[in-house]
């Protein structure tokens, strides 16, 4: 049986779930649903910890949690950026961006250019967009 065909009872600690819990919530999200947790979850979640889960979750088109996931990226790279990767490492974070530019779809690819231009020019850097979802509701490039 996979994550997917499980289902969801919740999270030991929701301020700090592990991967195979945010995995299993992601195919499960009305389970526990994002009103529910903690404030700033979505903050919380963004971090070193469970960047490759949700890099996973957000190139799969069947996540029901991918815009979610693809959020907390957002926030990741804005993240790192800011700090001068002080926060997170620059290379996982090219990484993660080389391979959604090599194998993700359009969404993807859009998250991998707008981090490129968040790189190249900080000075873009709008909360909005990019720790409150504007980026991922709109999915459109930077420029």
């Amino acid at each position: 049986m996979s994550v997917q065909d499980s289902t969801f009872h919740g999270f030991a600690n929701p301020v700090d779930p592990s991967p195979a819990e945010l995995r299993a919530w992601a195919y499960h999200p009305d389970s526990v649903p994002l009103t529910s947790m903690p404030p700033d979850w979505d903050l919380l979640v963004s971090g070193d910890h469970l960047v490759q889960t949700l890099f996973e979750l957000a190139m799969d088109p069947a996540c029901p949690a991918r815009r979610f996931a693809l959020h907390c990226l957002y926030i990741y790279a804005a993240d790192g950026i800011r700090t001068n990767f002080r926060a997170h490492p620059k290379r996982r974070f090219r990484k993660l961006v080389e391979q959604s530019e090599r194998t993700g779809d359009e969404m993807m690819r859009t998250w991998a250019h707008n981090s490129r231009v968040l790189l190249a020019r900080p000075h873009l850097f709008d909360y909005r967009d990019w720790c409150e979802g504007g980026l991922v509701r709109e999915n459109r490039r930077i420029g």
